[in-house]
């Protein structure tokens, strides 16, 4: 059996104010065009298709240009889970109807779980996907008041899948989780505030492969049949040293799994670079695309007019300017912290301290991330 493992592309994703609907499709096209030439029995997509829950129009139009096109041109089941971006609703219409055409759809997480079985010439392969487990809704739909975290969640579904697969048959996870020791990037939403959104790896142990979505670093567990795909394209500057891709796994007779990491090339790029003004007015190095999405780190200590005017002269896609060793009233100044890599609870924290000269107490730590949790919750999921 032989499939391709993507996950995270986040259409309609807005960065830094730019839209990357158009970055988007023509990643998109690369990847359609590699469908055709590595022939793979089935695509997984690991959740967060759209980048929120009410995607623009212009997101839901390439979603159904892309995968119209493996369907139709390259007859290749499709198998997609609902990330915690993802709207069950929104993502999940019409499911049976194009479960018939070869589109799997599993948008929540309940009993009428069952695998996607797909054959080839060693017989079935039984397909799990598990989309975004929120606990609550685990809860609910096996009624079962003991499930309270994510692993709790994890595990139960994952049992729920184990019971219905035959002795020796091979088995491959399709899911979205943070597994415990994952490395995180700065564009990923925080399943969790109180520490509970983590899932171990010992929920995986029935499968020969796990597809997983959520984190966007490609990477793997234990003998790399738990794996991130990592995220389509780059969503923020601390991914500017990822190497984006797709997996294609090679899954033999005995359920071993052979990976290939295949690369994407974006139109654009997300980098950093750093410098003196001047030095950097002078131009991109050979090699470098001057039209890429840039971060700049200027290393100037006086004060300066208009400098990301003049920066886009050169570069007209800097996004980003960074003034580490800009000095005031004649002191060196530097930031005590990126606030763009600390967690929602962090930054509340550092607010509280400054506003009311204390640290936060335990009781409105705990009220505000129950506040911050029912804002993910209804981000997630669209009202009847």
């Amino acid at each position: 059996m032989r499939f391709l493992h993507t996950s995270d592309w986040h259409l309609g994703r807005i960065f830094h104010g730019v839209h990357l609907t158009r970055d988007q499709a023509h990643i998109l096209n690369e990847f359609v065009d590699l469908i055709g030439w590595s022939q793979p029995d089935a695509v997984l997509i690991a959740g967060d298709i759209y980048d929120r829950a009410i995607p623009p129009v212009e997101a839901v139009q390439l979603l159904d240009e892309t995968i119209t096109r493996i369907l139709l041109d390259h007859r290749v089941p499709v198998i997609v889970i609902a990330g915690n971006h993802d709207s069950a609703e929104r993502l999940g219409f019409g499911t049976r109807l194009l479960a018939r055409q070869g589109l799997h759809l599993i948008v929540r997480p309940d009993r009428n779980l069952t695998p996607v079985v797909l054959p080839d010439k060693h017989g079935p392969v039984y397909f799990c996907p598990i989309p975004y487990a929120e606990p609550a809704l685990v809860q609910e739909a096996f009624e079962d008041p003991a499930i309270r975290d994510h692993n709790q969640a994890m595990s139960r579904l994952a049992q729920h899948y184990s019971a219905q697969l035959p002795p020796g048959q091979r088995a491959v996870a399709v899911t979205h989780a943070f597994v415990a020791g994952g490395r995180e990037s700065e564009s990923e939403r925080p399943l969790s505030l109180g520490g509970t959104g983590w899932v171990d790896t010992s929920c995986f142990q029935s499968f020969h492969y796990t597809a997983l979505g959520h984190l966007h670093q490609c990477q793997s567990f234990g003998e790399a049949n738990i794996c991130y795909a990592g995220s389509l394209m780059k969503y923020s500057f601390s991914e500017s040293n990822h190497k984006k891709s797709v997996t294609l796994v090679e899954l033999d007779q005995f359920g071993k799994a052979a990976l290939e990491k295949i690369p994407l090339t974006p139109q654009r790029d997300v980098r950093c670079i750093e410098g003196y003004l001047t030095e950097l007015l002078k131009g991109p190095d050979a090699g470098e695309n001057r039209n890429d999405y840039l971060m700049v780190t200027l290393k100037d200590p006086g004060a300066i007019l208009d400098a990301i005017g003049k920066l886009r002269e050169i570069y007209p896609n800097v996004l980003h300017i960074a003034r580490p060793h800009f000095v005031v009233d004649g002191e060196l100044r530097s930031p005590g912290g990126d606030h763009r890599r600390i967690g929602v609870m962090e930054l509340f924290d550092s607010f509280f301290q400054q506003t009311a000269g204390e640290a936060l107490p335990q009781d409105l730590a705990g009220v505000f991330s129950e506040a911050v949790e029912k804002l993910y919750l209804r981000d997630r999921e669209v009202p009847a």
